[in-house]
C-alpha cells in the first residue's frame, strides 16, 4: 500500500511544479494577444514623402494624443514620414490640421517634401512600402522638380465700397448714370439695372488689371504660379507661388514693394509652405 501512495505524492508534486510555469505562459500569451490586438487597431499616418535612404526621426509633434514619434518608412531612396495613429477617419480639427502642417514644416527645413493631403492613413507599414514602390518614378520625378523650392501664398483684398466710389468719380458714364438716378422722379429700375451692370464690369476690369500687374511684377522671382478661386467679394486674388530657396529674399522684397504702392489693397502673404498647390500625384493604393 505504501508504494502507490509514494508514487501518487511524486505525481502531485510534478503537477504542482508545472502549474506556475503554465500560468506564466498563459499570461505571456494573453499579453502578446493584447499587444497584437492593439497593434491591429493602429495605422500609419503619412505626412509627406522625401528622398532619403537613411532612417530618420523628427520628434513627437505629430497627429494624435499619444505623441507617437515621427519616423520614416523606406523603399530604396524614398521615405514616407509617418507616425502611428488609431485606424479610422481622422477629424479635421484645427489642432489636427495644424499638427499636419507643423510636421511638414519641420521636415522641409532640411528636405524637399511632397506633402500628402490631410488624413492620409494606411493600415500597415507594408502598405506604405507598396505605395512608394508603385509610385516610385512619379515621386522621384516630382522630388527632382521640387528640389530646393517652396510655396508662398498671396491673397489680395480690397474695400469694395471704397473702390466703387473711386469708379463713380473716375468713370464719366457711371458718374452720369448715378446723377440721373438721383434726379429722376419716376421709376429708376432700368437706370439702376444699367448702373449695376456698369459697376460690375468696371470692378471686374479693375480686379483683372490689378491681378495682371501683380503677376507680371512677381514673374521673374518665382518659378511658377497658380491662381485659385477668390473667396468672398473682398478678395480679388488668391494665388500660390513656387519660389526657389535662393530667390526667397527677392520674392519677399518684391511683394512688400508692390503692397507699398497700393494703399487701397490689403496683401496677405504667407509661407514658406510645402508645395501643396504644385504637386498632383494620384495614389495607387486605397487609404483606410
Amino acid at each position: 500500500m505504501r508504494r502507490p501512495v509514494k508514487r501518487m505524492a511524486r505525481a502531485a508534486t510534478k503537477v504542482a511544479a508545472k502549474a506556475p510555469r503554465e500560468k506564466r505562459a498563459s499570461r505571456r500569451a494573453a499579453e502578446e494577444s493584447h499587444v497584437s490586438a492593439a497593434d491591429s487597431m493602429r495605422g500609419k499616418y503619412v505626412y509627406c514623402v522625401i528622398q532619403s535612404a537613411e532612417p530618420l526621426k523628427f520628434g513627437a509633434a505629430g497627429i494624435g494624443d499619444n505623441s507617437s514619434e515621427i519616423h520614416t518608412v523606406h523603399y530604396r531612396d524614398l521615405a514616407a514620414v509617418v507616425s502611428d495613429v488609431p485606424l479610422g477617419i481622422l477629424d479635421s480639427t484645427r489642432e489636427n490640421v495644424l499638427a499636419h502642417e507643423r510636421v511638414n514644416e519641420i521636415v522641409m527645413r532640411d528636405h524637399t517634401v511632397i506633402p500628402m493631403s490631410f488624413g492620409t492613413i494606411f493600415k500597415t507599414r507594408d502598405d506604405i512600402v507598396q505605395l512608394l514602390r508603385s509610385a516610385y518614378d512619379a515621386f522621384g520625378d516630382v522630388l527632382s522638380k521640387m528640389r530646393d523650392k517652396m510655396e508662398f501664398g498671396l491673397k489680395v483684398l480690397w474695400d469694395r465700397d471704397s473702390i466703387v466710389k473711386d469708379i463713380e468719380d473716375e468713370d464719366e458714364g457711371i458718374h452720369r448714370l448715378k446723377k440721373e438716378i438721383a434726379l429722376q422722379k419716376g421709376s429708376t429700375y432700368f437706370a439702376r439695372m444699367q448702373y449695376g451692370r456698369a459697376i460690375d464690369a468696371a470692378l471686374q476690369s479693375r480686379s483683372e488689371r490689378y491681378g495682371s500687374e501683380i503677376l507680371d511684377r512677381l514673374r521673374d522671382v518665382a518659378v511658377a504660379s497658380r491662381i485659385n478661386k477668390p473667396i468672398g467679394d473682398k478678395m480679388i486674388m488668391n494665388a500660390a507661388f513656387l519660389v526657389s530657396r535662393d530667390q526667397e529674399a527677392a520674392f519677399d522684397t518684391r511683394v512688400k514693394s508692390i503692397a507699398a504702392e497700393h494703399e487701397k489693397l490689403t496683401f496677405k502673404y504667407t509661407g514658406p509652405w510645402p508645395p501643396y498647390n504644385f504637386v498632383n500625384i494620384r495614389l495607387k493604393l486605397e487609404r483606410v
